[in-house]
């Protein structure tokens, strides 16, 4: 008998929208070896409001986004990764807006998240990110990654 993985990503939800827990999490412990990460991951789907005041408390902007990550001091990274909080109903939104559905926009948002903790950073690395994010949002089965929506709406 094969022994499973352990699992490397936890999902805890915070939101009142319901989502497809276990999809997700099956989606997560995948993206979560194609990123490469080596420490767990927790994620947490909440609302818009609980994303605000983190990305305020944490990053001094005050306003919700979908997306926040927050990775592990460098030392601790071989057993923990760091942590996402991803707001639903933000998610909601967009996955209305972009025709798909909120599962699809949440692995989206996870996978984007993941690449923050392995070290990708969009916002400097001259297009590095989007090309992995591309590379493995097709390997993953999902729509247009968040770079990728970034570059066709430019």
């Amino acid at each position: 008998m094969r022994d499973e993985a352990p699992q490397r990503t936890h999902i805890v939800v915070e939101s009142k929208r319901r989502v497809m827990r276990k999809r997700l999490a099956e989606f997560s412990e995948r993206a979560h070896r194609a990123a490469k990460l080596k420490g767990e991951v927790s994620i947490l789907l909440t609302d818009g409001e609980a994303v605000r005041e983190l990305n305020r408390r944490y990053r001094k902007k005050n306003k919700a986004t979908d997306v926040l990550s927050f990775p592990a001091p460098r030392s601790m990274q071989r057993m923990t990764a760091g942590d996402l909080a991803i707001a639903v109903d933000v998610a909601t939104l967009q996955a209305k807006r972009l025709g798909h559905s909120l599962t699809e926009e949440i692995s989206i948002l996870i996978l984007h998240g993941l690449l923050h903790l392995a070290g990708h950073d969009h916002e400097a690395d001259h297009g590095e990110m989007a090309e992995i994010e591309a590379a493995l949002r097709k390997r993953l089965g999902l729509p247009l990654s968040l770079t990728e929506r970034a570059v066709v709406s430019a």
